[in-house]
């Protein structure tokens, strides 16, 4: 047997040091998260903005400022508050040395959102051109950068303009590739911002975001069900929150930590969840399960914490046990508040305790009347999950079933023993799960959640998801529905987003369900292979292909050989998230689109019918 080994050198020269603004442009993910280009809330470029638009809450929370002014145009972004100003001989620090920040021994930034001193430094060092010009008691200093180089550095010069600081950037597109600003994501992230600070005024590209009612706004903004009593709104210290009821299934929780919005909860979240459930056990003095109390529960809170401790860089969960270091234990501060003021809220409002009773009851009355087919189901899911091929799972799971959700993970529900096998050859087996319907699923409207656990099909799907309990079980990040794009395959997306809607809302809420874009022509000549998603895309291919190029037009996932498929469901897949407004009332929506109003929704088609140019 051969035990030889290369000698490879190790020396002095292998180890080396980088310079800060070198090792965040290297690893930006751990700076920022993941990279993107605009397509997904979360991507890198909308964290760019949040970071320096942190700088700017901090000095309105600090009682400067009413007013932030974001302006973005063509890529660029700029940032103009109104607040104190950064102090004009630290600029340069602030913007590019690491660990600077006024946030490290002063009381004035306690509980602001950045503590560490990287945030503007990373925006600076991912950004092909950054400036920041800070106006301070009728004077102002302006310093340019390149990728955290400067690249002008101006005096001290009298200005007339009001105090504050403006950044403007522009993220480096050899990072973000070619990304774009989406209107939508900006104006969720500036609402939130407006619904945490009551009385803050952000003009976005000149368009007004103010908030009267703070957390009340948030939740009107965001129910897409009519609550069932007036929403309970209860402030103290450092500390907000907002409860109600509605008819719809699971769970719906907004939660936030000195202005952060954290999407992974934390510890705040977990005992405000406690502590709702066992002060209302105490009040009506019933053993109610926590399950039927959280049915159908939409909520909100916001705390503010003394040097917080977040799971990540990119803040989305805390991890905070305390409120700070002379402070309580979150879970007692958030307890002792619910305990106390939801307590007295419920004694003073019979109405909203009475109307918050009967949804409790009646969730209880349908939870019993399912308890032995689920005990049923959940064998039969267990079973089918051992023993036969309907879930083709990823190793991460198989390696370790209860792990923490990972951002890459994903599963695709097909359609179909053809375009299943495709997908399954031609997947990611690490990350990537596969789940085959067979034939089309039930359309569940007005449905029960009885039938969740007694049609085979979703009794498997809810399993393979593992969100019989609610999200904090989802085992995959994004949800993926891969069917045909025809009209069978149409079909059977609108069977399961109808499904989650009935009775997993927050799945789509909260950004998990995409749906699978796949080429419909394939386009090629001798040197070239164009897949084009579109009918524009198929032209702009033939006309680069040039004369009598080869055009497929595919029908089916399961006409796409593995080989190809490989290239539709890599890190450039195509996704299309689905997504709510604050228009789409849920019940409203499924009564017309799958009720039984057929001759209405005929008349709705044909008034809506696009004819498409058969390609032959």
């Amino acid at each position: 047997m051969d035990t030889s080994f290369e000698q490879i050198a190790y020396n002095d020269d292998d180890i080396k040091t980088l310079d800060w603004m070198e090792h965040i442009r290297r690893r930006p993910g751990m700076y920022i998260g993941k990279l993107g280009d605009g397509t997904y809330a979360d991507d890198g470029i909308y964290v760019l903005l949040k970071e320096v638009l942190d700088n700017s809450i901090d000095e309105y929370m600090m009682g400067y400022g009413k007013t932030i002014e974001v302006t973005v145009e063509e890529g660029t972004v700029a940032v103009r508050d109104y607040g104190r100003g950064v102090p004009l001989g630290k600029v340069v620090d602030v913007s590019s040395k690491m660990n600077t920040g006024a946030k490290y021994d002063s009381k004035a930034f306690k509980k602001s959102v950045g503590l560490n001193g990287v945030g503007i430094k990373a925006v600076n060092a991912l950004s092909s051109y950054f400036l920041i010009r800070s106006h301070r008691d009728g004077e102002c200093k302006q310093v340019e950068y390149s990728k955290a180089i400067i690249t002008e550095e101006k005096d001290i010069q009298p200005t007339d303009e009001a105090n504050g600081t403006l950044t403007y950037f522009v993220p480096d597109k050899a990072i973000f590739k070619e990304y774009e600003y989406k209107d939508e994501f900006i104006e969720n992230l500036l609402k939130n911002y407006v619904f945490l600070n009551s009385g803050l005024t952000i003009l976005f590209n000149k368009k007004k975001f103010y908030s009267r009612n703070g957390l009340v706004d948030l939740l009107n903004e965001n129910m897409t069900s009519e609550p069932l009593y007036p929403i309970i709104h209860l402030k103290g210290e450092d500390i907000e929150v907002v409860i109600t009821h509605s008819n719809q299934y699971g769970e719906e929780y907004y939660s936030f930590v000195n202005g952060q919005h954290t999407t992974q909860g934390g510890t705040h979240l977990s005992a405000f969840k406690e502590s709702i459930g066992r002060v209302i056990k105490e009040y009506y003095t019933k053993n109610f399960e926590y399950s039927d109390i959280r049915a159908g529960i939409v909520a909100a809170i916001s705390i503010k914490v003394e040097e917080p401790v977040f799971e990540s860089q990119t803040k989305t969960k805390l991890g905070s046990k305390d409120m700070g270091p002379d402070g309580p234990t979150v879970a007692k501060f958030v307890g002792d508040f619910i305990k106390k003021e939801l307590d007295n809220y419920l004694h003073k409002h019979p109405d909203t305790s009475d109307a918050m009773l009967k949804k409790i009851l009646e969730s209880e009355k349908e939870r019993k009347a399912i308890v032995g087919v689920t005990k049923l189901a959940r064998e039969r899911a267990k079973k089918a999950n051992l023993h036969n091929k309907k879930l083709r799972d990823c190793r991460l799971h198989l390696n370790d079933p209860k792990g923490d959700l990972k951002e890459e993970t994903c599963i695709f529900i097909t359609e179909g023993d053809s375009a299943s096998g495709s997908i399954t050859k031609s997947r990611d087996p690490n990350l990537q799960a596969v789940f085959s319907l067979r034939g089309k699923p039930l359309n569940s409207y007005g449905l029960t959640k009885k039938i969740v656990y007694e049609n085979e099909e979703f009794n498997l799907l809810q399993a393979a998801l593992n969100i019989e309990d609610g999200l904090e079980g989802l085992r995959y990040n994004k949800v993926i529905i891969a069917t045909d794009a025809d009209v069978d395959g149409m079909h059977i997306r609108l069977l399961l987003i109808t499904f989650f809607l009935q009775f997993f809302p927050d799945l789509i809420k909260r950004g998990h369900v995409y749906i699978l874009q796949t080429p419909l022509f394939r386009v090629r000549n001798k040197q070239k292979t164009w897949y084009c998603y579109s009918e524009e895309e198929r032209l702009a291919a033939m006309a680069a292909a040039g004369k009598n190029p080869e055009i497929t037009r595919f029908k089916g996932l399961g006409e796409i050989s593995p080989d190809e498929f490989k290239n539709f469901i890599g890190k450039d897949m195509r996704l299309d998230l689905v997504k709510m407004k604050k228009e789409d009332l849920v019940k409203d929506m499924l009564e017309f689109y799958m009720g039984k109003n057929t001759m209405e929704r005929q008349v709705f088609i044909i008034d809506n019918l696009v004819v498409e140019e058969e390609i032959i």
